[in-house]
């Protein structure tokens, strides 16, 4: 079943060439435009889309306002980038009123994020439309920093994706931050094992910078990169970091520490005796099975003509 989830949902590339051929353009421009003022819109943008789908899969309703939504909590009301939905949407309407999907602007500007970060491109199934639901409370559903690898693995599996797009999709982390608080138990208190109370799976001079950054007293909100060096670019440094210790989130460098997970990050980098595999080819490939995750198609859902509300 978990299989079904990702496979024959009914979306497929152009399909919106008769009905709004400009669809996918008007999309790429509009990221680009907001891009070029706020470059922090491109991961912000990835993880919309990465967290809607984990949620009541890829609907938009990651996208709606209200009390008590997906979009009021911690993991999602600190996301950039709502507005740049809404300004693609605003456009659309305009265009092709009631024929664009918020779910399929979500999905194509994750790409385009991609992209405008020199990442690969890849062609994007659409069709999918619009779920009605959106609960703060399913939200505890998504991937957290804590989470052991079994826990990512489980989540994704669920999910109906594999260990390989765990590693493959986790590595959108390549571009974008975290905030102190989501990581700074890691940096004090954490272990008895090190001089300075890190945790041991970090890098000593690393866990320094970090304490510099994020002092134990400071301000929780403060943004770090999540890819020490390389945080505006779409590359595969992500796993160089990870292998010299170097993860900020802990779920991020327990894909090293745990045997199964790093043959993948090993393949990522080339290692000498592994099958290579190519991250920016390999994201495109994972995102695609990602963003059918639970789709809704025909005449399921709704187009909704503004995406913070229900029709």
């Amino acid at each position: 079943m978990a299989a079904a989830l990702v496979q024959g949902q009914g979306t497929r590339v152009g399909f919106y060439s008769r009905t709004c051929p400009q669809a996918e353009s008007i999309v790429q421009k509009t990221v680009q435009s907001h891009f070029q003022s706020n470059p922090a819109i491109a991961p912000g943008l990835l993880r919309m889309h990465f967290h809607d789908c984990f949620v009541r899969g890829c609907d938009a309703s990651i996208l709606i306002n209200g009390t008590s939504t997906e979009k009021t909590t911690v993991p999602n009301s600190l996301i950039n980038g709502y507005d740049v939905i809404d300004d693609a949407k605003t456009q659309l309407e305009a265009a092709c009123p009631g024929v664009v999907s918020c779910a399929d602007i979500l999905a194509l500007a994750a790409r385009d994020s991609v992209v405008l970060t020199k990442g690969l491109t890849w062609k994007v199934p659409t069709g999918r439309r619009d779920g009605r639901v959106s609960l703060a409370s399913d939200v505890n559903n998504l991937p957290s920093p804590r989470d052991s690898i079994e826990a990512q693995k489980q989540k994704f599996a669920d999910k109906g994706l594999t260990d390989q797009d765990l590693v493959t999709l986790v590595g959108g982390h390549t571009i974008g931050t975290s905030a102190c608080q989501f990581f700074s138990y890691r940096l004090y208190n954490f272990s008895t094992t090190t001089a300075n109370g890190a945790d041991p799976s970090m890098d000593a001079t690393f866990v320094t910078q970090l304490q510099a950054l994020c002092p134990a007293d400071g301000d929780g909100s403060r943004r770090i990169a999540l890819d020490t060096g390389s945080s505006n670019t779409f590359d595969a440094s992500f796993f160089t970091n990870l292998k010299n210790g170097r993860g900020v989130l802990e779920s991020d460098q327990k894909l090293w520490t745990d045997a199964s997970t790093k043959t993948f990050v090993q393949r990522f980098l080339g290692v000498r005796g592994l099958l290579g595999l190519n991250f920016n080819v390999e994201f495109g490939r994972s995102m695609v099975r990602m963003s059918n995750i639970g789709v809704q198609t025909g005449t399921e859902g709704e187009i909704r003509r503004v995406c913070t509300a229900i029709n």
